[in-house]
């Protein structure tokens, strides 16, 4: 989302408008020819330091009248907002028990959503996925016409593939895996949504022979330490790395034997495209708004709903026995799908999108 949010600003730039920027904090060079305001807040809890950063941001953003305001968090107050998340009160109503519907958490949530989604307003919608509007329409009664679907982004330059061996050798080497390892990557922050234990339970549950010459590494920004003793509490220390974020994913992905995208619930799951992008056949959840390219594609396996550790625990096993033909079969077949995606979208479409909403809001006024 930050990636999408700082290609839209510069888009937006490159077009001769003026962007700011609103945020609780800020890693890394600011980029030139917009103003970003960095406004760190105080609290004993999350949503109380969101709630102080929106009321900074709007007492700047109504001094200052601005003509379009696109939010990447939800909140009051949006001309236009971009939907990455799955939605929350549907998620607390299916994940969650009463109890937790009860929390001042819950209801300062569920009051940003309406504040968004709800059928008196008007607030635009920019959707990457469409798989959560049914959501959101059950619970707030959002009118279609709101929704803006966006297709996927990939950068053509993030997924230039290299050397088949060379990459093969880059991971292996790396994480300290002979050569001849078979290696599954799960990459993603926040492991548990990830569903990193799932993948460790299905190690577990290869055939010992299999087993012997097989590793998973997952990569993220994350605490490991419940998946750490859950890999200890199985014995596969030797077989199961769990490593902090990195700066060659693309590199990562190209050297795995399979990528891995287990989750839970994801509204769309951008890695299960960047894999495919980088050659790896995929093994993924149905409950990724994503999950379908890889059905469509044949580059892979999809679980479907509901989730059955014994049939992901299968599917794990048969992308491990399957053919150097099948598995290159798998990756052909992803490579092709993804490239016509990047077609469909060359980085533009969120600035073209909100451009012509705010020329219809001006002249509304």
């Amino acid at each position: 989302m930050q990636r999408d949010m700082l290609r839209t600003a510069n888009e937006l730039l490159k077009r001769g408008h003026q962007v700011d920027i609103f945020t609780l904090s800020w890693q890394g060079e600011s980029p030139t020819g917009m103003q970003v305001h960095v406004l760190p807040q105080t609290g004993w809890f999350n949503f109380q330091r969101y709630q102080k950063f929106i009321e900074a941001t709007f007492a700047m953003i109504k001094a200052e009248q601005f003509d379009f305001i696109f939010g990447y968090n939800r909140m009051a107050g949006l001309d236009a907002h971009f939907a990455a998340d799955p939605c929350f009160i549907e998620r607390a109503h299916q994940q969650r028990n009463w109890l937790y519907r009860l929390t001042p958490r819950y209801r300062w949530f569920a009051k940003c959503e309406h504040d968004v989604f709800a059928k008196e307003l008007n607030t635009a919608i920019l959707a990457v996925s469409l798989t959560e509007k049914p959501h959101f329409q059950k619970w707030y009664g959002t009118q279609s016409e709101r929704f803006h679907f966006i297709p996927p982004f990939l950068s053509p330059e993030r997924f230039v593939l290299e050397d088949k061996a060379a990459t093969r050798r880059h991971l292996r080497d790396a994480f300290g895996f002979a050569q001849n390892d078979f290696v599954y990557l799960l990459t993603g922050s926040g492991f548990a949504m990830k569903g990193l234990d799932r993948a460790i339970l299905a190690m577990a549950a290869l055939p010992s022979e299999l087993l012997q010459h097989t590793k998973l590494v997952a990569v993220g920004q994350d605490n490991p330490k419940q998946f750490q003793a859950m890999v200890n509490q199985l014995r596969l220390q030797n077989h199961v790395i769990i490593s902090k974020g990195r700066a060659d994913i693309p590199l990562l992905m190209q050297g795995a034997d399979v990528c891995v995208h287990p989750a839970y619930r994801e509204n769309t799951g951008l890695v299960i495209l960047e894999g495919m992008a980088c050659g790896a056949p995929m093994l993924v959840t149905e409950s990724c708004g994503y999950a379908h390219h890889v059905a469509e594609a044949e580059a892979g396996l999809v679980n479907p709903l509901p989730f059955q550790q014994t049939a992901f625990n299968q599917q794990w096993l048969q992308m491990r026995s399957a053919s150097e033909s099948q598995r290159q079969a798998w990756a052909s077949n992803g490579l092709s799908h993804t490239r016509h995606i990047m077609l469909a979208n060359d980085g533009s479409a969120e600035a073209s999108i909100l451009i012509d909403l705010a020329r219809r809001k001006m002249e509304k006024a």
